[in-house]
């Protein structure tokens, strides 16, 4: 029997003032919006993996206390499976900014009723799900 690797993410979805943040990826990592977080390492619980992304990548300072989970995703794309787990914060702090410019060109806030078009299929299903308040959802592509 064949076993099935499973990828564990984290994600952070920051919104405030109707307007939500997003990195911009450059051309060679695909281009398109993206939210912070990225992949739980085996040491790390996933809280404790999107506090360490959220910084390297953009610069936000998150406390365990203050993440709520908001999505959960299950995901199927050419035999990979992964878990994504979406988190909002109640509270954070920081200077928002592009930090790791070899990935990311840049960091913006977008009105959440007018997100750019260049988003990955799976971002904008998952926005999509939490705007419409689902905690789970799954998607093959």
């Amino acid at each position: 029997m064949a076993t099935t690797k499973i990828l564990l993410k984290s994600r952070l979805i920051l919104e405030e003032h109707g307007r939500l943040l997003l990195l911009k990826q450059r051309k060679a990592n695909g281009g398109n919006y993206t939210l912070v977080g990225g992949t739980v390492e085996n040491y790390e619980m996933a809280r404790q993996s999107l506090i360490r992304e959220s910084e390297e990548e953009a610069g936000i300072i998150l406390e365990e206390r203050n993440l709520e989970l908001v999505h959960t995703l299950h995901k199927k794309k050419n035999k990979l499976t992964r878990i994504v787990l979406y988190f909002r914060p109640t509270a954070w702090d920081g200077v928002v900014q592009a930090r790791e410019t070899k990935k990311f060109k840049e960091v913006d806030w977008f009105p959440v009723d007018q997100l750019p078009g260049n988003m990955t299929e799976t971002v904008r299903h998952v926005l999509e799900q939490y705007r419409k308040g689902r905690r789970y959802s799954e998607l093959v592509l």
